[in-house]
């Protein structure tokens, strides 16, 4: 990790990369495989790695948050995957507390796949191209991406994969997997095609039972879609992120135009999708050992926030919940903004929102929690034990106190 010049958007700027990249490498891996990652920090003051959604030990060298690595240190990073290790798009980025925005807002973020998502597909849809799509904005301070006294509505440059509006090439009728990921530090998109349905096979790497088609998806800050696309007539379209407002004290969002697609050449016909998809885990008869109500607060200055009427303290358990257990939270929101729910270790079940029964056809590990509103959520702890977190992934709300310390014990 280290601050240099990049060429992103049509500008040189100075920003925070990985290896050197605004964008960088996509890092690809299998059900099982066992990672070895060495972190040079060259960066003041302190950093780390998370690797977001996926299901790996909290403890030692894995997925430990609580690791400080000092300029001038490297650290050594191991990764043992499990066999079952759901298929999909993930991501990695700091988790350095309270700098967490600082660093991902000025570049220290990019995309882990897993693969195997296609495996479910008919085998005439086992080869379609796959695109991954992530959606990474900055806001610039003179010549540099800013860092700083981040302010999230603020005007600010949205890109695809470091890249200003580019373009995605499709044949008429031809299937194509997008991989659509919200790696950006703060921000929600509201993502749609111009005249072409998503067709959702995978939610925050988890693949679905069924697919399901939506004109658009919300993307709260830290979530994915992997998503089957067609390509539409000879022509070309645009796709956007919608215009969308978190609260009476959140943020509103302007359109944007993200990518243009362009459908060309020879017509395809691929076969048809099939009504169910994949495999998952349904939590809805399980039995539940203990039930927690989660609160989200905020000052009235929007400048502290809180989890359970306290601000994050590195040396404090919140929770703590067994191995091999079913729980069931209440995520209520006591503020008149939308925050962005995450766990790690273990994905949850959305039951409902807002009192209304929700399907989301599969386990997920974000969720957006409505203004003056609550979820329900049932979370199933697995495999590995250690000290992780949950939080809030509006980066500015994180660092600002919106996160709790989740002890999973034996």
């Amino acid at each position: 990790m280290e601050k240099k010049q990049v060429e992103v958007a049509g500008r040189t700027l100075s920003a925070l990369t990985y290896n050197g990249q605004y964008m960088p490498p996509t890092l690809r891996i299998r059900p099982g495989d066992r990672l070895e990652l060495a972190m040079e920090n060259r960066l003041d003051p302190y950093t780390n790695l998370h690797v977001h959604g996926l299901h790996v030990s909290p403890a030692g060298h894995s997925d430990n948050v609580f690791i400080h690595i000092h300029p001038g240190q490297t650290f050594h990073y191991s990764y043992q995957f499990p066999d079952d290790l759901a298929p999909g798009t993930y991501w990695y980025h700091s988790h350095a507390h309270p700098i967490s925005a600082q660093q991902v807002a000025g570049g220290m973020s990019g995309v882990i796949v897993v693969e195997g998502l296609k495996r479910y597909l008919p085998p005439g849809l086992r080869n379609i191209k796959d695109h991954v799509i992530a959606l990474k904005d900055f806001q610039v301070q003179g010549d540099a991406i800013k860092t700083k006294d981040l302010h999230i509505g603020a005007p600010t440059t949205r890109t695809v994969n470091g890249q200003l509006n580019p373009t995605i090439h499709i044949r008429p009728g031809e299937i194509q997997l997008w991989r659509l990921a919200n790696i950006s530090a703060n921000i929600y998109y509201r993502v749609s095609l111009q005249g072409q349905p998503f067709q959702v096979i995978a939610h925050d790497a988890n693949p679905v039972d069924r697919i399901w088609t939506a004109d658009s998806l919300l993307l709260a800050a830290g979530s994915r879609f992997d998503v089957l696309v067609r390509g539409g007539p000879p022509g070309r379209t645009q796709l956007r992120t919608l215009p969308y407002s978190t609260g009476p004290a959140g943020n509103q969002f302007p359109q944007a135009t993200l990518a243009t697609v362009v459908s060309e050449g020879p017509a395809m016909h691929p076969p048809a999708l099939p009504a169910t998809f994949a495999p998952t885990e349904d939590l809805g008869h399980a039995t539940i050992t203990a039930r927690r109500t989660i609160v989200f607060s905020e000052n009235k200055a929007g400048t502290e926030f809180y989890i359970n009427g306290k601000q994050f303290d590195m040396n404090r358990v919140d929770i703590r919940s067994k191995l091999n257990t079913v729980e069931e939270w209440i995520v209520r929101n006591d503020s008149n903004e939308e925050h962005s729910f995450h766990v790690h270790t273990n994905d949850f079940q959305l039951m409902s929102i807002n009192g209304r029964p929700h399907q989301g056809h599969g386990l997920q590990d974000t969720a957006s929690v409505p203004p003056k509103g609550q979820i329900v959520i049932r979370t199933h702890f697995e495999n590995y034990t250690g000290r992780t977190v949950l939080h809030c992934h509006i980066l500015n709300h994180e660092d600002a106190g919106m996160m709790a310390i989740l002890e999973i014990v034996k």
